[in-house]
């Protein structure tokens, strides 16, 4: 083509002829066509439909159109003629940095069907806001939840503006192509796909109008922003034509009928402004509306089967003892007789429309009694509600559960709690990142008696299962106060209309049965219009409204009016419309005969269960949760995520571990303790004194002994402090490894833990029976109980200075050195003859030889032991020596203490950590951390903090912040 043009110049005003308008190439410059090596390249240009400079060769331009206006505080426009230029209509519209792309397509087929196949499908893809999605391969998947339901959200209102009898394939694609997270582009991609349907050549009966509105301290908000919103008690969304309702959606915060009608009439002016732009949009390049064909039933069929069906139908629907499936099974005979009746005829043509057009008589015969005679199907009068049964706590073995039956509507709800770990992450591009309140609702097909197969997430039961959510998450107490994950299972039992407001009921009666502290119940009722229209205004010249429809009633009616809401308000609506819009009026109007219903039922549920029950029996899981100060973090995360699976295994608990709060969640109080316990030795607690904490014994002196408790910290239990007797000998009450409950009683002045056992024991004569700390089997010393415990640290505690354990071992390998010097001296002394002294006999010398081995060979073991003692204690604790000052601790190490920063020398680099030397000789240990600095040279100087003591004594550094 390049070559082509090369040789003839003077054949590209004809090429551009014969282009379409919409793609044409205008000649903007002789030089437009350029040669690249062996290509040529053209270039393009933009213009608008405003641009009246006349094109130079060679050059595109495409043309666009644009209409901006102005909605509440912001500024709307859509614009054509871009983008997507093959599609039957598209459009792009913006607010502020938010764009989102709508386009529609219809297809060529004869469209020989009873219903319009009407497809949406609306993406969130994860480049409109600057990222790449997190699945394995790195791309969008299956449509998410919140797609589907903006998918529904475009497509109510969209649908009753089709002609009737146009059932040709129509799908609409709404693409988000650039979002700030400041709007929702939900509402945007309606508006945009109206625009989209009034440029195409599709039969549309629009344009629609559609708008969100909020409430923040009683004012009313246009297009709020997503910030705007959370702060809002309103969620309203609301689409209309210029003078009808079509679709209505709410979430609040329990918003009175008398607020919302204010919030409904505010909104309708504003979602009006839409409109006209539309219009100005479509008049500029807008396609001309194609010839279509009808699927339309013959006034002649229709007549010829109404006489034949008329009377059967009306003898059966007019009979309220016929049921459900009764009144289904008569109805399937009547046809069959019909078909006979034409078969003898011979009439294919009307036999092709049979079941359309028996369900048009029927409807007739229905909606003219109900307006007529007001008496229902069932001989329920217009605002009655259908008998009511409803029970909570059906399976004890469930967090909770309940089971509403409305009629032969029956639903069993059942709630689950859960950590805060298990929300449910979302991947939206505007909203919160998770959610903690789930409810999943299910309509299996045997509660039609009816057999299909299940699949994935079905677009009507994630609606259904939204709006019962949206109603009872109002009442859901804040996430402080209550920080379970929680997921409520609506399963559909039966259904003959109105299964999501059997959701809410049930779902509400359940959340009490869990114990979920819900201030009050949340009921809902579905409301339905029969009108009669004048057929040349469209108008409504009659109607009547209906509380609590059956199936069969929302099938045959012109609304379903869903409302939600609590004694004092409203919660949740969705309204859906089968006629090309109601007044708004009328739908105001049918908001008080809904309230009255809601209260009957209410009080119903009220009955059998009005506040929640105690969380305290074994079906219910316990929740704890601890947080973490940045020096415990730093010292026990690693440690603890890597014993985490251990711990779940013994104990059954499930631990979760985020932004340094660590989450437990346990069946039941006893796998509660046990986790509690096992993370609280791991980890410790802020110390206070009067706190009682479980430990182990990890070393016994002369003068008390050594208890490591909480994550590792050592505390001095003293001699005076473990009973409320006196003890001659530390080790008839301790060993090592024993475990106990002590209590803090304070710190000396060093900062070093003191501990008291006897504080937790009761004394004799003490009204309070506890449990005795368990002491070492083999001691026969009895227990007595103490005082209160406030007394007994205030009185009974002693004030003496606390040693470490490494300044007690190595004064004892003192005295143990001094004792060996002494002996040996006396050893190689002369010593003068004792004739008392001196064996009486053979037998007499014997027995003394034998007891002088003996000792000498206990001594032997005892100096072994200290020995081995010796060699195990670390290079930071003097070694003692014969009449040496090294026989004591280090002035510094003597008094270092907890929380002390100092520089230090790295000694020596090991595996697992460093060894470090202080500047008076003391030697201490830094353990390596997670994920931490390893780049460390002997020899070089580090600022490091004293963060705890080894069993041994040896100090435990930490590095400083600006290590």
């Amino acid at each position: 083509m390049a070559a082509f043009l090369r040789r003839r110049p003077n054949s590209i005003p004809l090429l551009v002829a014969t282009l379409p308008a919409c793609l044409r190439l205008r000649p903007l410059h002789p030089s437009g066509v350029r040669s690249v090596g062996s290509a040529a390249t053209l270039n393009f240009a933009y213009a608008t439909s405003d641009q009246a400079a006349e094109p130079s060769p060679g050059r595109k331009v495409l043309e666009t159109f644009r209409e901006e206006f102005e909605v509440g505080s912001g500024t709307v426009s859509i614009e054509t003629g871009k983008i997507a230029r093959f599609a039957n209509g598209a459009v792009v519209i913006t607010m502020d940095e938010t764009n989102v792309l709508s386009t529609v397509a219809s297809a060529r087929g004869d469209g020989t069907r009873d219903f319009l196949p009407l497809t949406v499908d609306y993406q969130e893809k994860q480049y409109a806001q600057g990222a790449i999605p997190t699945t394995f391969m790195r791309r969008e998947g299956a449509p998410k939840e919140r797609e589907l339901l903006c998918g529904r959200l475009i497509d109510r209102p969209l649908r009753p503006l089709f002609p009737r009898g146009f059932y040709h394939e129509v799908q609409v694609t709404a693409n988000v192509l650039s979002s700030d997270g400041k709007q929702d582009p939900d509402v945007m991609a309606a508006n945009a796909t109206s625009a989209a349907l009034m440029l195409s050549d599709i039969p549309w009966n629009g344009p629609i109008g559609v708008i969100r509105v909020g409430r923040i301290d009683g004012k009313f908000i246009f297009n709020p922003t997503m910030d705007e919103l959370s702060l809002s008690d309103l969620n309203l969304v609301y689409a209309c034509t210029k003078d009808r309702t079509l679709m209505i959606d709410v979430q609040a915060r329990e918003i009175t009928e008398k607020d919302l009608q204010a919030g409904l009439k505010l909104a309708h002016p504003e979602a009006v402004k839409y409109i006209d732009p539309q219009v100005r949009l479509a008049e500029k390049a807008g396609k001309k509306k194609r010839e279509y064909k009808l699927s339309m039933i013959s006034d002649i069929t229709l007549e010829k089967i109404r006489n034949i069906a008329e009377a059967p139908i009306q003898a059966v629907f007019t009979d309220p003892s016929y049921g459900k499936f009764e009144r289904g099974e008569a109805l399937d005979q009547i046809t069959q007789t019909v078909k006979a009746k034409l078969e003898e005829d011979c009439d294919e043509d009307s036999l092709k429309v049979l079941p359309k057009a028996v369900d048009t008589v029927r409807k007739e015969i229905i909606r003219r009694r109900i307006i007529d005679e007001g008496f229902r199907v069932d001989g329920r009068k217009l605002d009655e509600v259908r008998p009511l049964y409803c029970e909570s706590g059906i399976y004890p073995m469930l967090h909770g559960s309940s089971l509403f039956s409305r009629g032969d509507t029956q639903v069993l709800c059942t709630v689950t709690l859960g950590a805060p770990g298990d929300a449910q992450r979302l991947d939206s591009i505007v909203g919160p990142p998770k959610k903690r309140f789930m409810l999943h609702y299910s309509f299996p097909p045997f509660s039609i008696n009816e057999v299909a197969k299940r699949g994935g997430l079905n677009r009507r039961e994630v609606g259904h299962g939204t709006l019962a959510e949206k109603a009872l998450l109002a009442l859901l107490p804040p996430e402080d106060d209550f920080p379970y994950t929680v997921r409520v299972n609506s399963e559909v039992m039966a259904s003959d209309g109105s299964t999501s407001m059997a959701t809410v009921c049930g779902g509400s009666m359940a959340l009490m049965d869990a114990g979920i502290p819900v201030r009050e119940h949340v009921a809902g009722v579905s409301v339905g219009l029969i009108s009669d229209v004048d057929p040349s205004t469209g108008d409504i010249t009659d109607y009547r409204i209906l509380t609590d429809i059956l199936g069969l009633e929302d099938h045959l009616g012109d609304m379903d009016f869903k409302i939600a809401g609590t004694k004092k308000g409203i919660t949740a609506i969705q309204l859906d419309i089968k006629p090309a819009g109601i007044p708004l009026d009328i739908i105001c109007e049918s908001l008080e005969p809904a309230r009255k219903g809601r209260i009957q039922i209410l009080n119903r549920m009220e009955e059998k269960i009005s506040v929640p029950r105690a969380m305290d029996d074994g079906s219910t899981p316990k929740l704890a949760t601890f947080k973490l100060n940045p020096e415990s973090l730093r010292r026990s995360l690693g440690f603890l995520n890597s014993q985490r699976k251990r711990i779940e295994q013994e104990t059954g608990a499930r631990i979760s571990v985020s932004d340094g709060t660590v989450t437990i969640v346990a069946k039941n109080g006893s796998i509660m303790e046990k986790a509690q316990e096992k993370i609280t030795f791991l980890i410790g607690r802020e110390i206070e004194v009067g706190g009682i904490y479980k430990g182990v014994i990890s070393s016994v002196k002369e003068y008390g002994a050594f208890v490591e408790f909480n994550g590792g910290q050592q505390g001095l239990l003293h001699i005076s402090e473990l009973t409320h007797e006196p003890v001659s000998k530390v080790s008839d009450v301790l060993s090592v490894g024993q475990e106990l409950s002590v209590m803090c009683i304070g710190q000396d002045i060093r900062g070093n833990i003191k501990l008291s056992l006897k504080a937790t024991i009761p004394k004799k004569g003490s009204p309070d029976k506890q449990d005795p700390v368990p002491a070492k089997p083999s001691a026969n010393v009895g227990v007595s109980p103490s005082e209160d415990v406030a007394t007994c640290t205030e009185s009974s505690t002693p004030s003496i200075l606390i040693r470490s354990a490494a300044e007690c071992e190595a004064q004892e390998r003192a005295a143990v050195q001094h004792t060996k010097a002494k002996s040996r001296k006396q050893v190689s002394s002369p010593r003068p003859y004792d004739p008392s002294s001196a064996p009486q006999n053979l037998e007499e010398s014997s027995v003394k030889k034998k007891r002088q081995s003996k000792k000498e060979k206990e001594k032997e073991v005892s100096d072994g032991t200290k020995t081995k003692r010796k060699a195990s204690t670390r290079k930071s604790v003097s070694h003692a020596d014969d009449g040496d000052s090294k026989s004591k601790p280090s002035a510094q190490a003597q008094s270092l203490k907890i929380g002390d920063r100092l520089p230090a020398k790295v000694y020596q680099i090991r595996t697992h950590g460093l060894v470090l030397e202080l500047s008076g000789g003391t030697r201490g240990m830094y353990k390596f951390e997670v994920n931490g600095r390893r780049d460390f040279e002997v020899g070089k100087e580090l600022q490091v903090r004293c963060s705890s003591f080894s069993t041994k004594g040896i100090p435990v550094f930490s590095l400083s912040e600006n290590e």
